[in-house]
C-alpha cells in the first residue's frame, strides 16, 4: 500500500511538471511537435526499460481487450490537452480541474466496474469530496 501511495504522489508531481515543461516548449516548437518529440522520447525511455526489466510479456497481447489498445491515442490527447488547459488557465487551475475530472471518471469506472475493475461502491461521502473539490476551483480562479 506505501508503495501505491508513494508512486501516486511521484505520477501527481511527475504530471505537473510534465504538463507546465510541455506548455513551455510548445510556445516555441508548437503544440503537435511538443507531443511528438514528448512521445517520442517516452518510447525511447521505456524501450531502455523493457530491455533492461525484461518485463513485457507481447504474447498475451493476442488475448488481450483491443480497446486497451487506445491508451496510446488517450496519452496524445492527453498531452495535448493538458498543454492547452495550462495555457489558457495557469497550471494551478488547469490541474485542480485535471484533478476532479480524474477523480470523477475514475469513480465511474469503479462504481460501474468497467474495463474489468471490482466495482467500488461511491456514496454520499465520496459525492461530498468530489463538490467540495469543485467549490475549491471556484473559490481559488475567481475570488482569488
Amino acid at each position: 500500500m506505501m508503495l501505491g501511495i508513494i508512486s501516486s504522489i511521484v505520477a501527481g508531481m511527475c504530471m505537473s511538471f510534465q504538463g507546465v515543461f510541455n506548455t513551455r516548449l510548445s510556445d516555441k516548437i508548437g503544440t503537435w511537435g511538443t507531443n511528438v518529440l514528448v512521445q517520442g522520447i517516452g518510447l525511447v525511455i521505456t524501450v531502455a526499460a523493457l530491455l533492461i526489466t525484461g518485463d513485457g510479456n507481447f504474447k498475451n497481447l493476442k488475448t488481450s481487450n483491443k480497446l486497451y489498445l487506445l491508451g496510446g491515442v488517450l496519452g496524445a490527447i492527453i498531452i495535448y490537452t493538458v498543454m492547452r488547459g495550462i495555457r489558457s488557465l495557469g497550471p494551478t487551475c488547469s490541474i485542480a480541474i485535471i484533478l476532479v475530472a480524474q477523480l470523477t471518471s475514475a469513480a465511474l469506472i469503479d462504481a460501474f466496474g468497467l474495463f474489468d475493475t471490482p466495482q467500488i461502491r461511491f456514496g454520499i461521502t465520496k459525492l461530498i469530496g468530489v463538490i467540495i473539490m469543485i467549490i475549491g476551483i471556484l473559490i481559488f480562479r475567481y475570488k482569488c
